[in-house]
């Protein structure tokens, strides 16, 4: 019989620091004990004693916690525009040291996504991304930059055939575009944000979260932003109250701080 969430809630925050409280509890009860009954836990305290005991669980409830699902140049139009029009004003406005964050960065399809795009307007050597992620395991994963065919589907192919090779069913990126991404844990919930980026991406991750965490992970996006700087959100996101969070619209998903 599984009980007692709220005392679960805390077992999982002192464990994970990952604090639930800050996500849609319907949803994410119900995610969380589907994956607990394919285990041999009978209640919620069980299954803590299974996170503490046995690291491949633990592992595992991490992993399913922090929802990993990317893809390289996700929803190509947005990126055609960040390619045609948002870029080229980022380097007006703030010349071609660019300080970009990609925030809940997951698998690495992102931030390597956004190499490339600037590879068009800069020189590979001019090109550093912030990349950070909850989730050590996805972080690996992105380290290693070993793709599918439908991940990359997406990818213009002329960067395609330029920085990826075909390892079996598999696609290795370059480690020309690997070395322009530093990758770090973050939780967007608890720990301080980097400052005076010029740009920030996170797209379809917020949507998980509660209204109070959303509105906080916004203002805090703002501040560590520069003046004119841009956020760049995912399809799946709105922020409707953006202007009294200090934000102007250039268009749906991209967002000036005024």
């Amino acid at each position: 019989m599984l009980d007692n969430y709220e005392k679960f809630k805390k077992d999982v925050l002192t464990l994970t620091k990952i604090d639930l409280n800050c996500y849609k509890e319907k949803q994410m009860k119900r995610r969380i004990d589907t994956l607990i009954g394919k285990t041999k836990a009978k209640s919620y305290d069980e299954y803590v004693s299974l996170l503490k005991t046995d690291k491949k669980i633990f592992e595992q409830f991490v992993n399913f916690l922090t929802i990993n699902v990317s893809e390289f140049y996700r929803n190509p139009d947005q990126w055609k525009l960040l390619d045609t029009k948002i870029i080229p004003e980022l380097i007006q406005k703030f010349g071609k040291n660019l300080k970009i964050w990609s925030a809940a960065c997951s698998t690495g399809d992102e931030p390597y996504s956004l190499v490339m795009a600037l590879s068009r307007h800069l020189p590979l050597n001019q090109i550093h991304i912030l990349a950070t992620d909850i989730d050590k395991q996805v972080l690996e994963k992105a380290r290693v930059g070993l793709y599918s065919d439908k991940s990359i589907a997406n990818v213009p192919d002329d960067l395609k055939r330029k920085y990826f090779t075909k390892i079996g069913a598999s696609f290795q990126i370059s480690d020309e575009i690997k070395k322009r991404v530093e990758f770090k844990e973050h939780n967007l919930l608890r720990d301080a944000y980097p400052s005076n980026c010029n740009m920030i991406v996170c797209r379809n991750v917020v949507i998980y979260f509660t209204d109070d965490a959303k509105l906080d992970i916004y203002q805090k996006f703002n501040q560590a932003l520069k003046k004119d700087g841009i956020l760049f959100i995912g399809s799946t996101e709105q922020i409707m109250n953006y202007k009294e969070l200090n934000y102007e619209r250039s268009s749906s998903f991209f967002f000036i701080k005024e």
